[in-house]
Order: structure tokens, then C-alpha cells, then sequence
């Protein structure tokens, strides 16, 4: 499944809309697979994150607390958000990396590219991650609201409208983009420098490439790279990602601006608890969903035909 042309680009190629909007597909279907298979421990983390005092006994302890009170469908809550949300998320985050990368590359030229490879994955994550973000920040304030309140609404749409007849649009849908801000774009940042180093570091511990590897060895880089970056990026926005479960909970944090109402629940939450009440659950479930997208991405953009875009060292031959 993970095997692919991908997997086996060359340094150089030329790069049109066609291979961005295959790059554009490739993550958002990466990003829906995954976050919709992990729905259920999200579903889990969330309920942590919302009422600690409850769900006190941890991840397992959760799932089965969870289970015996709404039963075992109560963890498939807020999957419609979360599978359109991420699939519209992953297009112009995957997407748009690829894009202010390879644009990023071709403006420095093949050395300055390399030597500033870490910081053009880090600006172009930023960028892409918060035009991403515009578009899944309704989607991910109807998931919460949502699996916080399973019988607020009937579905997707229903809790949407719901939302925005009561709160309207922008109180209902964007009181969490600071947070998803704080949260996604540090992660992202994170995710793709930090695999981008990890891969890098284990081919020079091989002594080899992503050219001279097979399929399989390449998706055993990205699969472990994608572990370590996930942890790494869990960690890092865990805290952000506590306030945004808790601001799209109805009434959190009073009344007032929405700055207001997030440093009155940053004060009551604590800081030791802002990070790391969920943590264990989210770095499992981060580090798995990050392996998985770069390893789905590969296979897409492999399936699609694509030759994956990598940085390349001048001073070794193609």
C-alpha cells in the first residue's frame, strides 16, 4: 500500500499547478484518513481535556468510561466535522507546503536552499497552516461543540446552524482562532522541520537517500521521522490545544472578548494542567496520526504520479 514512485523522486523536476494540486489532494486525504481513524481517542482526549475531574482515570479508563455511559457509538461523535474539516485542513496545509517550499527553493537556488532548508520548511509551514486554519476553525468549533454535548445537535449541519443563530458567525466559529493558531501553527512548524531533520538524519546514518532507497525503506523513514516529529509537535502545542477544547465549550470562560475569556481559563486551568492534562493521550495519538499522514501522503502522491519535491545537497551528485 505504502509503495510508490513517490517514495523515489529525483532532486530535480519541474513543478506546475498539476503537481501542487496532486500534492493540494494527497494531504487532504492524508489528513481526513487519519483524523477521522483517530476520531474515537480524540473523542476520549477531548472529554480529559473538558472535565478532568470526571475522566480521571486516564486513556483507558476513559474509553471505557465513555462506553458504558453512552455507549460504544458516543466515540464516533463529531467524526463528520473532523473528516470534512481535516480533508479541506490537510489541502492547503500539505498543499500549501509543497508550494511555498518548492517556490522558497527555486527563488535561493539549489545551495541557499539547502544551507536554509530548516527555515523554509518552517515559514512555509507557518504560512500554509494559517491559510489552513481559516477554513477548519468553524468545522473543528461544531466537533467540540459537538462531542462536549452529544445531544446539541443532530449532525454536521445542524450543529453549525445551531451555532450561528445563537452565538452568530463569528463568536460561534472563530472564538477559537487564536487558539487553533497557537495550537496548529507551532505544530505544523514542528511536524514538518522536525521529520524534514529526522528522515534527513536516519538516511545519514544509512549513508544513502531517498533516490538510492526502496519503497519500503523510504516508508520505514517516513513512518519513523513522522513519530518523532509528531511527539515532538504534541508537546510543543498541548497547551494551546486545551484552551481551544475548552473556549468552543458553551459558556466557557464568561463573558467578555474572546481574549479576555481565554486568560480567565488559562487562570483557572493552571498552567502545570494547560500542559499536561491529555498529554500522554495526545502524544499517542499525534505521534501515530503523523507517522500515518506522511506515509499516506507518499503513497498518493506515488499513486497520482507525482515526484515528490526534496531538498538536495550540491555537493553530492544527483
Amino acid at each position: 500500500f505504502f509503495f510508490g514512485p513517490a517514495n523515489m523522486a529525483p532532486a530535480k523536476s519541474s513543478y506546475g499547478l498539476d503537481y501542487y494540486v496532486k500534492g493540494a489532494l494527497a494531504g487532504g486525504i492524508c489528513c481526513s484518513v487519519t483524523h477521522g481513524a483517530m476520531c474515537p481517542v480524540d473523542v476520549v482526549k477531548t472529554r480529559i481535556q473538558l472535565d478532568p475531574t470526571k475522566y480521571n482515570k486516564g486513556m483507558i479508563g476513559g474509553f471505557k468510561q465513555v462506553i458504558a455511559e453512552e455507549g460504544a457509538m458516543a466515540l464516533s461523535t463529531g467524526l463528520g466535522p473532523t473528516a470534512v474539516g481535516y480533508f479541506v485542513q490537510g489541502w492547503f496545509k500539505f498543499g500549501g507546503v509543497e508550494f511555498f517550499k518548492i517556490k522558497s527553493a527555486e527563488a535561493l537556488g539549489e545551495e541557499k536552499a539547502w544551507a536554509k532548508r530548516n527555515q523554509i520548511y518552517l515559514g512555509a509551514s507557518a504560512v500554509a497552516e494559517f491559510i489552513a486554519d481559516i477554513f477548519l476553525c468553524p468545522l473543528e468549533a461544531a466537533r467540540i461543540r459537538l462531542v462536549s454535548n452529544p445531544s446539541y445537535a443532530s449532525g454536521t449541519i445542524g450543529c453549525m446552524t445551531k451555532m450561528a443563530s445563537e452565538m452568530g458567525v463569528v463568536p460561534a466559529f472563530y472564538s477559537g482562532f487564536g487558539p487553533i493558531l497557537m495550537k496548529q501553527v507551532p505544530y505544523t512548524m514542528a511536524k514538518f522541520a522536525v521529520q524534514g531533520k529526522a528522515a534527513e538524519m536516519i538516511y545519514s546514518s544509512m549513508g544513502s537517500s531517498p533516490e538510492k532507497c526502496s519503497g519500503g525503506t523510504n516508508v520505514g523513514v517516513s513512518l519513523g521521522s513522522g513519530v518523532i516529529a509528531g511527539v515532538t509537535a504534541a508537546i510543543i502545542s498541548h497547551p494551546a490545544d486545551t484552551l481551544l477544547s475548552k473556549i468552543n465549550k458553551a459558556g466557557a470562560g464568561g463573558e467578555g472578548s474572546i481574549g479576555v475569556r481565554l486568560m480567565r481559563l488559562a487562570k483557572e486551568t493552571g498552567f502545570k494542567n494547560l500542559c499536561l492534562t491529555g498529554l500522554g493521550a495526545r502524544c499517542v495519538m499525534i505521534g501515530t496520526l503523523t507517522a500515518g499522514q506522511f506515509g499516506i501522503f507518499d503513497t498518493v502522491m506515488g499513486a497520482l504520479g507525482a515526484s515528490k519535491f526534496h531538498f538536495h545537497d550540491p555537493s553530492k551528485p544527483h
